[in-house]
């Protein structure tokens, strides 16, 4: 019996009161909030359930299995814990007393079939013409940062438009905590490490990044950029590796931009903020902002928008390409958008045509220059 059937024989066991939930394929999260409180998210709204663990013990005892396996530690010194299940799916645990009304554990479900472009046309999260823009745009090796909250499905989403990155290139993925699944064949995963109780075998994301720039990388992916590791993708990305993608925690495309020009300034660098600030508007191509509507749980790119520079008085200037409008309900109250053109072009109108790319565009010819029509 191999090491991964073991693990997931015991993670059967030590989870039970909740493996229900983690085989249902409509439940994307699953939260404990002590070891007989417990919530899903099943199609994007909570629901309260009846399932619990026999006592607390138990399910601490099921996260220090999930940490022994993955070679993580959790402990009264190290209290959170972020690992992930034999399926992929992704692990957050905290103890207390730094949990202070019980132990706490939130399970984000791996779906088991990655979702492509065409899913979040036909989930009405995203627009024909919208998809084949952002297509075009990861050909096109634009830098793109997709910005959104908690639980939006940004990496989701980043996993969909890597599919548009051509087989023959090298791609390289770094992460804290592996998630992502490339359909391409050539793809090395770097995931971080976070040492023993002694502090050692620490191997952080920056660390990771610096690596992955001497293992010749067609491409470099950033599962979430939440430190001083900005920077150093931010330089790379201006210095010949483009065409890279990484999310981001923000509620807006300029929001994105001002919190990874902060993430930059946290590195060991000293650098003045008005040269992270002329970096991040130099490197970053487009911003992809998807949000989740707790009117019904859907979740929908609200934006696509172009980085045009900084203005005279050092502030971003923002270029919306595309932007979401509501246009009513279905008859089972779901909210019904579309992802429209704004008719403004992208700088990069001429890209498509220079690149040999032109036949690729169908729905989008209003947003290129192109000397002769498509196919």
């Amino acid at each position: 019996m191999g090491r991964q059937t073991i693990f997931e024989a015991s993670v059967r066991f030590f989870l039970e009161p909740i493996l229900s939930f983690l085989e249902d394929d409509s439940v994307t999260e699953i939260m404990v909030n002590r070891y007989d409180d417990i919530y899903i998210e099943r199609r994007g709204k909570l629901e309260h359930t009846n399932a619990r663990f026999p006592s607390d013990d138990a399910l601490v005892s099921a996260i220090h299995n999930v940490a022994q396996w993955v070679g993580r530690e959790i402990s009264e010194e190290h209290p959170v814990l972020d690992a992930r299940l034999p399926n992929g799916s992704r692990v957050h645990a905290v103890l207390p007393p730094c949990a202070r009304t019980g132990t706490y554990l939130t399970i984000r479900k791996f779906t088991r079939e990655a979702m492509t472009l065409e899913n979040f046309v036909r989930l009405n999260s995203l627009s024909e013409s919208a998809k084949e823009f952002l297509e075009l745009c990861v050909r096109l090796r634009k830098n793109i940062l997709i910005s959104g909250g908690t639980g939006t499905g940004k990496t989701t989403l980043l996993n969909a438009m890597s599919r548009s990155i051509p087989e023959q290139e090298r791609i390289v993925v770094i992460e804290d905590t592996s998630e992502l699944r490339l359909a391409q064949r050539h793809c090395l995963y770097l995931e971080a490490q976070h040492g023993d109780a002694l502090g050692r075998g620490v191997l952080t994301v920056r660390q990771l990044f610096l690596n992955a720039l001497r293992m010749r990388p067609d491409r470099i992916i950033v599962g979430e950029v939440r430190g001083g590791e900005a920077l150093d993708m931010l330089q790379a990305m201006l210095s010949g590796h483009a065409g890279s993608l990484t999310t981001i925690h923000a509620s807006s495309p300029r929001d994105a931009l001002i919190r990874l020009e902060t993430l930059s300034l946290m590195s060991d660098i000293e650098i003045p903020v008005y040269v992270a600030r002329a970096q991040v508007a130099a490197a970053i191509n487009l911003v992809v902002q998807i949000d989740r509507f707790t009117e019904d749980g859907s979740r929908k790119v609200t934006r696509i928008t172009e980085t045009a520079g900084l203005d005279q008085n050092n502030q971003y200037m923002l270029r919306d390409i595309f932007i979401s409008r509501l246009k009513g309900r279905t008859a089972e109250g779901r909210l019904v958008a579309e992802l429209e053109m704004t008719g403004e072009k992208p700088s990069f109108h001429m890209d498509v045509q220079e690149q040999g790319i032109s036949d690729r565009v169908r729905t989008t010819a209003s947003l290129w220059s192109l000397q002769r029509p498509p196919k």
